[in-house]
């Protein structure tokens, strides 16, 4: 019963009935890993989707020089790795644990033919496909028109509103990863937050950002103030 009480939590399952949450009890593979483990390779074979239940989960891509380009980092609830499911194609990308953590593991092909007989579960899926195609092209805009200080700014304004807290923020990641996620070094992201905070806008202590002056904050995030 705990097992189909966490399955029914995993917003992509909403709205299941007891039997459709029985059914994918008996397809699911309850796996952990540890901080720094792989979970998958870029070109590994899709054989199925995950979604995370503790812990953190980061989705990178290596380039030819091998540097790191984190594309996503995923927390408890949120599933990754979906298109494997309807595309059957290898994974684009690597998945690495970033700190200890225990994800669901559902199969492909057995996930397929439970898609085929409940047409809830597939519009679920669309709705988190189409979720997550918003959220890239929110990056690829960030990464491709707004300087790393807007792309900063935007990343503290979503964890205020993540976290429901519009004065004091918690970042999320190690300055390392937070820096491959906005596209520089972590040297960068430093100065940059030193800036900020010479400029009035926010106090940084360790992995608390105060946000001091929210509207000015919002202006560089929206392009219309530079640092």
């Amino acid at each position: 019963m705990q097992l189909i009480a966490q399955i029914a939590s995993i917003s992509l399952f909403k709205g299941l009935n007891t039997p459709e949450l029985e059914a994918l009890a008996m397809i699911v593979t309850d796996q952990s890993f540890s901080r720094g483990q792989h979970i998958f390779s870029e070109g590994d074979e899709g054989v199925g989707f995950y979604v995370v239940i503790s812990g953190k989960v980061k989705i990178y891509k290596l380039s030819a020089e091998g540097k790191e380009q984190i594309m996503h980092v995923f927390g408890p609830g949120e599933p990754f790795a979906e298109v494997a499911v309807f595309a059957g194609v290898n994974f684009p990308a690597n998945a690495v644990a970033l700190e200890a953590s225990r994800v669901f593991f559902f199969p492909r092909r057995s996930f397929v033919s439970l898609i085929k007989e409940n047409p809830a579960l597939a519009m679920n899926m669309l709705a988190e496909l189409s979720l997550r195609l918003k959220k890239f092209a929110h990056m690829i805009e960030d990464l491709s028109l707004k300087e790393v200080p807007g792309r900063l700014a935007n990343h503290l304004l979503l964890l205020a509103d993540e976290q429901d807290n519009e004065k004091t923020v918690t970042l999320d990641l190690a300055k390392t990863h937070l820096a491959s996620l906005l596209g520089t070094i972590p040297e960068t992201l430093s100065r940059i937050l030193s800036k900020m905070g010479k400029q009035g806008l926010i106090e940084s202590q360790g992995s608390t950002i105060t946000i001091l002056d929210h509207d000015a904050l919002s202006d560089l995030a929206s392009g219309e103030k530079r640092l």
